[in-house]
């Protein structure tokens, strides 16, 4: 038989996920990022885009 009761929201320890449960709320990105790491995105974007475009474009013969 299973357990049905509910733990109570003081037994939430974090770990689970690994969030500090006293620090403020943050959101994404969580550290900083250089303008390299943003060209290699939007190059891994636009090769993407080549790619869900492209083949489809090829495979009509257009």
């Amino acid at each position: 038989m299973t357990d049905d009761t509910e733990t109570a929201a003081d037994d939430d320890s974090g770990a689970d996920v690994g969030h500090d449960l006293d620090a403020e709320r943050t959101t994404a990105p969580m550290s900083d990022y250089s303008s390299r790491a943003v060209a290699i995105g939007a190059l891994v974007a636009l090769v993407g885009a080549a790619i869900a475009f492209g083949i489809p474009l090829l495979a009509v013969g257009v």
